[in-house]
């Protein structure tokens, strides 16, 4: 019988009969801050704790900060980092200053760390949806031109039909939400554009119209109904780019965006502040149903004024992962949205896609 050893990369291999001969071993490979042997096995193997330790410090740019977040101390943190980039033979992060920053072969890292993480989730969560698919509370992005005005006839109604279902909320553009979704960080998300994404669950939910609100001494105060090609586009107040509601006031009507430069050029970060600057007769702004139904009641210095034409209105939709176990909690609550939306909007029963 062979009898084998190994000292320093190199075995002794003997036949039993006095013959032997040295083989070398399979070199360690050197990358610029490790040496691994891709024959050891790791002596820490990786776990979802270190992995969410990863998805920490690249989210929060700091180790600091990321071991607060985790609730460890940072010399802990930053050794299980460690512990893990010596292990995959790669350094994750760099130092650039007081921030920190994910290398080129980090970011690829940290989008495998958060498909586990999710995926994870997910088991724990199919374990549980299995025994009541309505507890456990549901993650929800809501866009900022919808939260203010939805969430607050949203809340109350779940909080009565899905006691055991909290909401919790994350408002954001559709752009920053969709990606967690898809990670499995939100469990939905409510926003006014077509996902266009096969891994997604499309509900529509209510039609909302666009009205256009002005100063009450406008020119067009008077009017019943506004024509999309009467909007002055020099004097449409509009959000910063990412904004759906832009980009929907835009195709309305049907200006490029370098025709906009004009006396409203003013990007506001939110609808509030597009509405306060109108009460200040800065420009008129584009407004959805919603928005406008609370401004009535707060207000009676802003005529609002429908507008006629065929994209003079946004779909709303909760979407979310096909994959995702609490199908049935997240149907609950697109079946609430609809049944507590004031009458103003365009209620839908379609099917989901």
């Amino acid at each position: 019988m062979a009898a084998y050893s190994c000292a320093a990369g190199w075995g002794q291999v003997g036949d039993g009969e006095g013959r032997s001969w040295l083989k070398e071993l399979p070199k360690p490979i050197i990358t610029r801050n490790f040496i691994v042997n891709p024959n050891s096995p790791p002596a820490h193997p990786m776990n979802l704790r270190d992995l969410r330790y990863v998805i920490a410090v690249a989210e929060l740019g700091h180790f600091g900060k990321a071991a607060l977040a985790c609730h460890i101390s940072q010399p802990t943190l930053s050794g299980q980092i460690l512990k893990l980039e010596e292990e995959l033979g790669v350094a994750i992060f760099e130092r650039v200053g007081k921030s920190v920053r994910t290398t080129a072969v980090g970011a690829q890292i940290l989008a495998h760390a958060r498909r586990c993480v999710a995926a994870a989730t997910d088991i724990t969560v199919s374990a549980k949806a299995h025994q009541d698919p309505l507890a456990g509370p549901l993650r929800i992005g809501v866009i900022p031109t919808l939260a203010p005005y939805l969430m607050p006839h949203v809340l109350p109604s779940g909080a009565k039909y899905l006691p055991s279902a909290p909401l919790m909320l994350v408002e954001d553009l559709t752009g920053n939400l969709l990606p967690l979704l898809l990670n499995g960080e939100l469990d939905g998300a409510l926003i006014a554009t077509d996902p266009a994404n096969d891994r997604l669950i499309d509900a529509h939910l209510f039609d909302e119209p666009f009205w256009l609100v002005m100063p009450e001494d406008h020119a067009m105060a008077k009017r019943k109904t506004i024509v999309v090609s009467d909007i002055d586009p020099s004097t449409l107040l509009l959000l910063t780019d990412g904004h759906c509601l832009r980009d929907q006031a835009l195709d309305m009507c049907s200006h490029p965006e370098v025709n906009m430069i004009g006396s409203a050029d003013v990007r506001a970060t939110s609808l509030e502040t597009l509405l306060h600057l109108t009460v200040a007769n800065y420009g008129v702004t584009l407004v959805p149903q919603l928005a406008v139904d609370r401004w009535r009641a707060l207000t009676d210095k802003l005529v609002a004024k429908p507008i006629s034409g065929s994209r003079a209105s946004r779909r709303v939709r909760l979407v979310y992962r096909r994959d995702m176990p609490r199908h049935q909690a997240l149907e609950a609550l697109a079946k609430i949205v609809r049944d507590c939306v004031p009458d103003s909007v365009g209620i839908l029963t379609a099917p989901l896609s």
